[in-house]
């Protein structure tokens, strides 16, 4: 004898069977690929530029999270911490992560069980021709009709949870790029501090230069008026003293350009008046240590564009199987109640009807055009893999040039300081040979020009070497954690 079998029940069990059917979603589980440049050993090696390691400008500990703060100066440090609270790039950063994560939270609403619902409350008659009776007028009355529906759809090839996956790689790569950011806007925020430091510094010798040449010009002046020198000794000293004089205005429009930037980078409206230590700055930043480097495989996960381009790869690669679930069909556990009825009936039992059961939906595809589809994604995860190959490399090259150009400039401050040493020692014979009484004041001068050359070119470079320890810094990717977020980053 058979048992009874109800529809309900049937409706379960070929749900319990769908669910049953359940695959491992389509297309391929992401991982970093083996060939990826990132996973080759010599990636991961320590630096190794020859001129680094002969100066001993860099060691393998650990770079800290907020380098600047090597510098122990109080006017930088307010001013990055001042910049990553206002920064107009970082907010638009931060607003896109935002946008991200929202569209995230969508993708991941399609594992819900949905619900509509609609009513529909209406008043007339229906024609009497409708009802197949001429010259019949039905009688006029409220008429309501309302419907609810739930449907849940079975992710049996994984479509949906390959859009999850896309959608959270898509937050890793903004959050990555808002990291980029932050470590943007605090080197930037620190050369632009260096170089109107510098450029005060190196206003302060160009006007000891022109004050010293005023004094050869005035001599001269007075040897030429007692027959001692001819008007062509006049005329050089002449020449050298507006020489120096047009350095002086590309130097004073350097450091303006540079404190503007700073107020932009702070978020501050420009030509706002900025506090005495930096608008005064006459000193670059000076880092008394080797600067922390750390290993390749740290600077690779501490990176944020190595970060984003990772996750633009997994992005690319969850995307094929969404594109490849668009050969199978959609299938949705769906159930629906809708009553109908006159309004002195609603609710009434007679009114009510329901059903329940899968939905299915497959339109038969078009192969060519979903495999086209798929060849695109493909092609896409390709490009995200070169893309990604491309950045480390572009990191791993950033850190060893900026590393050698530090150590170069280096030896050029070593050569330009013995060269400065050398003046002054040639200025300070001549001051006491000219109390002597026995050298002129026009050599005198000359010395004394001679030291004020080799100071502002010694100014120069240590401009130079600020901007260049600041770029390593950059290059390094450091500067976005927070103080407990280091360590992850490791």
């Amino acid at each position: 004898m058979a048992m009874p079998f109800s529809r309900p029940l049937a409706a379960g069990t070929l749900a319990a069977l769908l669910a049953a059917c359940s695959t491992s979603p389509v297309g391929p589980d992401y991982h970093v690929p083996e060939q990826a440049l990132v996973r080759q050993p010599a990636a991961a090696a320590s630096f190794d530029s020859s001129a680094a390691a002969e100066h001993q400008v860099a060691d393998a500990a650990p770079l800290p999270a907020h380098w600047w703060r090597l510098y122990q100066d109080p006017a930088l440090d307010a001013l990055v911490q001042q910049a990553l609270q206002h920064n107009t790039d970082l907010r638009q950063a931060a607003a896109n992560l935002e946008r991200v994560q929202a569209m995230a939270v969508e993708a991941g609403a399609a594992q819900s069980v949905h619900v509509g619902m609609d009513a529909a409350p209406v008043y007339g008659h229906v024609s009497g021709l409708s009802l197949l009776q001429p010259g019949y007028q039905p009688p006029t009355r409220g008429m309501d009709s309302v419907g609810v529906t739930l449907s849940y759809q079975l992710d049996l090839f994984g479509q949906i949870r390959r859009g999850i996956e896309a959608a959270e790689a898509g937050t890793g790569s903004a959050q990555a790029a808002l990291d980029l950011a932050r470590v943007n806007v605090a080197g930037g925020t620190a050369r632009a501090y260096a170089l109107a430091c510098s450029a005060g510094l190196r206003l302060r010798t160009a006007q000891h230069s022109i004050a010293l040449q005023q004094q050869a010009l005035d001599v001269s002046q007075r040897l030429q008026q007692a027959g001692r020198v001819d008007v062509l000794d006049v005329g050089r000293a002449q020449s050298q003293l507006h020489q120096l004089r047009a350095t002086v205005p590309a130097l004073q429009a350097q450091r303006q350009g540079a404190l503007l930037q700073l107020q932009t980078l702070t978020g501050t409206i420009p030509g706002t008046a900025l506090p005495p230590a930096v608008a005064n700055c006459e000193r670059a930043p000076v880092l008394a240590q080797a600067i922390p480097v750390g290993d390749g495989a740290a600077l690779l996960r501490r990176r944020p564009d190595v970060r984003e381009a990772e996750r633009e790869l997994a992005a690319a690669t969850a995307r094929i199987g969404v594109v490849t679930a668009d050969l199978y069909p959609k299938i949705a556990l769906g159930l629906s109640a809708s009553s109908a009825s006159p309004m002195s009936d609603f609710g009434a039992r007679d009114s009510i009807g329901w059903s329940a059961g899968p939905l299915i939906s497959w339109t038969l595809p078009n192969t060519g055009a979903v495999q086209a589809r798929i060849g695109q994604a493909q092609a896409g995860a390709r490009g995200a893999l070169a893309h990604f190959d491309g950045t480390v490399l572009a990191a791993l090259r950033e850190t060893e040039t900026a590393l050698d150009a530090y150590a170069r400039e280096l030896d050029r401050r070593a050569a330009l300081t013995a060269a400065r040493e050398a003046a002054g020692r040639v200025a300070e014979q001549a001051r006491r040979l000219y109390r002597a009484g026995k050298t002129g004041s026009l050599e005198t001068l000359d010395a004394e020009r001679s030291l004020a050359a080799a100071e502002a070119a010694l100014a120069e470079t240590q401009a130079q070497l600020a901007d260049d320890q600041i770029r390593l810094f950059m290059a390094l990717g450091g500067g976005w954690e927070a103080p407990g977020e280091q360590a992850a980053a490791r």
